[in-house]
């Protein structure tokens, strides 16, 4: 093995996006994982006709393409919860879901060991600050869910650290010694934050460190719902089946449908009849028999694809007309995404994330003018609404935009160097 080398792979395992890097002569050096791409989306594809699993970039073209299989991303975000034990038949074998992130843990395992020619037994893991912050047990529960599924995946050790903890290792070489900065983490699934101080030497102080189930897919989750879901009856008067009475329909369907992790437990035929049930009495049976075709053609992931395109076209400068692309509803169709209407749908979440970033200043006894750069990493940092609203939190603060997607895994990277030292 090059001695230059660190036998410990650093691994960033995302809701949306994936990473793992290794120390190379003192510096962190991301392993490509997909052809020269930094990041691979974690996801994966149970590929029905080949009987293999695919993933990352490849399950999402398979599911675009319309091979037959079963898509699944934002695994991440059922962690601790009681699907994770819940088991299913895929490919001819019994599975669950800790089988299926430790499959996917093991994929990056084997392609890193590939790409470097180094066996990698030890990981050195992020992890969000809390995976459920509304309820200890189920974080408690999340850590060993991981813990479990890195060692189905044949890593024989594993050490965690905070992911915006790694980020702030990553970027300390860009404040002076006893500068003060804060990390805004904003993942596909939590929002993390670290306070942090240069000290000058070759580490940091952490201050304080604070997280929240909040993410990007819960933007997503919130365009769709405001957007999408109303075109496909959510909302809609349904005429009771005797009488004129009507009643609204029943929002589980919609609200699942526009949360990436739970899509694909809406194929099976109880939902579907349910669905048929509800454009039969409904007073706009058009709006209803779109999701009657959504859930027969299995169309869940092409529409929060959609949706997620439109938020990045809405947060892509000199775009003026950001729009959601639906035609697998209607060929050509477009729904609107006006920027005073996108701040108004998305300000309550913008706000619990400005609230949990003053908790973090508040738990480390700091105000915010004593803090020098707010530092934002995370795939869903560049949205305008959080930095506005963070701005507004940390008025004096210069703003730094740390490598969105790679921050955490450089960071992790130098850790793993170290972490497994007797």
């Amino acid at each position: 093995m090059d001695e230059h080398m660190s036998a410990a792979l650093g691994i960033d395992f995302g809701t949306s996006n994936s990473a793992a890097g290794i120390i190379v002569d003192g510096k962190p050096h991301l392993i490509p994982l997909e052809e020269d791409a930094e990041t691979v989306p974690t996801a994966v594809f149970f590929d029905f006709d080949a009987q293999k699993m695919i993933v990352g970039e490849r399950a999402s073209q398979a599911l675009l393409a319309g091979d037959e299989g079963r898509y699944m991303r934002g695994l991440k975000s059922l962690l601790g919860t009681r699907l994770m034990r819940e088991s299913r038949m895929l490919l001819g074998e019994r599975l669950d879901f800790v089988d299926i992130v430790a499959r996917f843990l093991a994929e990056v395992k084997r392609r890193a060991e590939a790409a470097t020619g180094t066996v990698y037994d030890r990981a050195f893991s992020g992890r969000p600050v809390r995976f459920h912050s509304a309820d200890p047990q189920r974080d408690a529960q999340a850590l060993l869910d991981l813990q479990e599924a890195y060692r189905r995946a044949g890593f024989t050790e594993v050490q965690f650290m905070n992911e915006p903890e790694a980020a702030a290792l990553a970027n300390r070489a860009i404040l002076s010694p006893g500068d003060l900065a804060l990390v805004v983490d904003i993942g596909g699934g939590t929002s993390d934050f670290t306070l942090f101080r240069q000290k000058g030497t070759a580490g940091i102080d952490i201050l304080a460190s604070h997280g929240v189930r909040v993410g990007g897919t819960d933007f997503d989750r919130a365009l769709s719902i405001g957007r999408v879901m109303p075109q496909l009856g959510m909302g809609s008067p349904i005429r009771h089946a005797f009488g004129n009475d009507t009643h609204i329909a029943p929002n589980a369907i919609f609200n699942d449908l526009a949360t990436w992790a739970k899509i694909p437990f809406l194929y099976g035929p109880d939902t579907r009849k349910a669905a048929a049930e509800l454009e039969k009495f409904a007073v706009h049976p058009k709006r209803l028999g779109r999701l009657v075709k959504v859930l027969e053609e299995e169309l869940g992931h092409d529409l929060a694809f959609a949706v997620e395109a439109g938020k990045i076209m809405a947060n892509t400068p000199g775009v003026t007309d950001p729009v959601v692309k639906v035609g697998m509803l209607k060929p050509g169709a477009t729904l609107p995404l006006p920027s005073d209407w996108m701040t108004a749908r998305l300000a309550p979440i913008a706000d619990e994330i400005g609230a949990a970033a003053s908790d973090v200043m508040a738990k480390a006894g700091v105000a915010p003018d004593q803090v020098d750069k707010v530092i934002f990493v995370g795939g869903s940092s560049l949205m305008q609404v959080v930095v506005d609203v963070l701005k507004a939190r940390v008025p004096e603060a210069e703003i730094h935009r740390g490598a969105a997607l790679t921050a955490i895994v450089d960071g992790l990277a130098i850790g793993a160097a170290t972490a497994f030292d007797a």
